[in-house]
Formats: structure tokens, C-alpha cells, sequence
């Protein structure tokens, strides 16, 4: 059986975003945007989906893992900056979108809109940033 050696994201970040998590927070850093949408919506399903969450934790992380390409980039770094300073575009400055920082920074991540997008996006952003640094 062979076995994944790479890491791309981290449990500890997984429960840091955790308590944003009735928010869905970890779910987007998980990749998971549908669940992590409603979550945002229902405030993690009325709190108990959240609760539950602590336990599947591990196996989103694995699964993230196994989905996405390490590389420069560091996922851990990018989700807390865009977490906790999305709106001023710090994250996008981070993966070297210099021009889409700075009109986050002078916009509020565009309103909000373009945070948005980012929770829906950044994995994938990322990945395909480290990919082609290969």
C-alpha cells in the first residue's frame, strides 16, 4: 500500500480555523466549499455539525493532503493570512498576485466579493501555483 508522504495542510491549523468553524472556515481550508458554504449559512448546521467536525478533522486533513500539490506556497500560511486579513489582500500578496493585493487592500477585498471567492478558490489557486514552479 503505498503511502502519501507530502503534506499540505496542517491538523493544527484545520482546529485553529476550527473555532471560526461554525462560520465553515476549516471546511474551505479543507477544499470542502459546499459544506463549508452551509456551514456558513446555518452557522456550522446550528453548531452541531461543528461539534462533530472535531472528530472528522484528521480525515479532511488526509484528504487535503492527497488532493493538493505542496510546493513554495505554503497552504498553512495562506489560509491564516487570508482568515484573518483577507479583506486587506495580504494572502494574495503572499502568492505573488501583487496587483490583486493591492486592489484588495484599497477595496476590502473588493467588497467582500473577492474574500468570498478566495474561500471558494485559494487550494486550487495554490496548487496550480505550485505545480508550475515545478
Amino acid at each position: 500500500m503505498a503511502t502519501n508522504n507530502h503534506t499540505t495542510h496542517s491538523l493544527l491549523v484545520g482546529y485553529l480555523l476550527w473555532i471560526l468553524g461554525f462560520l465553515g472556515a476549516h471546511r474551505f481550508y479543507y477544499g470542502k466549499q459546499l459544506s463549508g458554504t452551509l456551514y456558513f449559512f446555518t452557522l456550522g448546521i446550528f453548531f452541531i455539525g461543528w461539534i462533530v467536525d472535531l472528530f472528522l478533522i484528521p480525515g479532511m486533513n488526509r484528504e487535503a493532503d492527497i488532493r493538493y500539490h505542496e510546493g513554495h506556497i505554503d497552504f498553512n500560511l495562506a489560509w491564516l493570512l487570508l482568515a484573518f486579513l483577507g479583506l486587506f489582500g495580504i494572502h494574495r500578496m503572499y502568492m505573488g498576485k501583487w496587483i490583486t493585493g493591492l486592489i484588495y487592500l484599497c477595496t476590502g477585498g473588493l467588497l467582500g466579493l473577492g474574500y468570498i471567492y478566495d474561500l471558494w478558490t485559494l487550494n486550487d489557486q495554490i496548487s496550480l501555483l505550485n505545480v508550475a514552479d515545478r
